[in-house]
């Protein structure tokens, strides 16, 4: 009888644990992602940040046309100020992509040579679960 209690008190114990655990919305998790590589972006790692792209991205991007267009655009702009969520989409088809999960996330942005800026990322979830940016714009 005192094994059969201890599997209760374990079994609602656990699901009190699963219910007090918060899922992640998709928004929440293609925004961890789309700050994890814009990170790399900001330091200057284009080459990370085109290897931690989604396998859509490099197949569009050589690594070497991504960093000459990411070295033009950031450069110029300065190092980065602050970074504020606009706004995070879920999508499921977006023009010129396979159909898929997207995330289209904006952000208010501020660098040191351009005070308001607008950045678009764009992550997608890829077959093995994983959030992976696959475009991104600034303006």
């Amino acid at each position: 009888m005192k094994i059969v209690i201890a599997l209760c008190a374990i079994v609602l114990w656990a699901t009190a644990v699963a219910a007090a655990t918060p899922v992640a919305t998709p928004e929440a998790a293609a925004e961890s992602a789309a700050l994890s590589w814009l990170g790399l972006v900001d330091s200057g790692n284009y080459s990370g940040s085109w290897s931690r792209a989604s396998s859509f991205f490099r197949q569009k991007v050589s690594e070497s046309q991504w960093q000459g267009a990411a070295s033009s655009t950031r450069l110029p702009l300065g190092a980065l100020k602050s970074r504020t969520l606009r706004s995070a989409t879920l999508k499921s088809a977006l023009p010129g992509a396979p159909d898929g999960q997207y995330v289209v996330i904006q952000f208010d942005s501020s660098f040191e040579h351009k005070v308001s800026a607008v950045e678009t990322v764009t992550p997608m979830l890829e077959a093995d679960g994983k959030w992976r940016v696959s475009g991104y714009y600034i303006r």
